[in-house]
């Protein structure tokens, strides 16, 4: 028997399930162990809230690269290229897990706003892979290369002490820069410096929301 083909409502149903998987599951599986190898350390109330609240900032940040990734691969034409895509999915994806588990804790937990991030990023993913490939590998790239800054700035943010949430932060960031260079070397496009801004913008207005919300 022939197996039917996915019409594009099936696709868009096929999409939407995998976003609420994303942003709802408060467990989600991992290819790779956490790297959190150091023992948990023992946190003032105030320490253990901030570490919670930069956590809660990287797993809504995965919840969207799953998104962006997912959006480009289901309108890239190279077969190629929605592999690279996909493979990239699939390493943010234990990044999601660790997030979780980290969150779980420091008893908190992810953004309640994990649906929008997943459906503003997976609509940004559409359009930008709609444009070609070069445009969605730059895309790909600038994002990954504002992430890896982002990340920086959380490894000094962390409390003194906290090597758990510092060791996959660390991890998180290895895995951007790389995802980011093989972007560039695939042939991404550089980004006009006002699609750049925007792009900031964007995440500076996710960031601040998710830390609280």
């Amino acid at each position: 028997m022939t197996a039917r083909r996915m019409t594009i409502t099936d696709r868009w149903l096929a999409a939407a399930q995998r976003g609420l998987e994303v942003a709802l599951d408060s467990a989600p599986p991992s290819q790779r162990p956490s790297p959190t190898a150091a023992q948990p350390t023992q946190l003032t109330d105030l320490d253990r809230a901030h570490a919670a609240g930069l956590m809660r900032v990287n797993h809504a940040g995965e919840v969207a690269a799953q998104a962006l990734y997912h959006g480009q691969a289901s309108v890239a034409t190279n077969p190629a290229l929605r592999a690279q895509l996909l493979e990239a999915a699939d390493e943010e994806q234990d990044h999601l897990a660790w997030c979780a588990q980290r969150l779980g804790e420091l008893d908190s937990r992810p953004s309640r706003l994990g649906p929008l991030w997943y459906a503003g990023s997976y609509a940004i993913g559409v359009a930008a892979g709609a444009i070609g490939d070069r445009i969605s590998l730059g895309f790909v790239a600038e994002t990954e290369r504002q992430v890896e800054e982002h990340l920086h700035s959380h490894l000094s943010q962390l409390p003194e002490g906290d090597e758990r949430s510092r060791a996959i932060v660390e991890q998180m960031k290895q895995d951007e820069a790389s995802h980011g260079q093989a972007a560039r070397d695939a042939g991404g496009a550089t980004l006009p410096p006002p699609v750049r801004w925007a792009m900031r913008g964007v995440a500076k207005l996710m960031t601040t929301l998710a830390y609280w919300i």
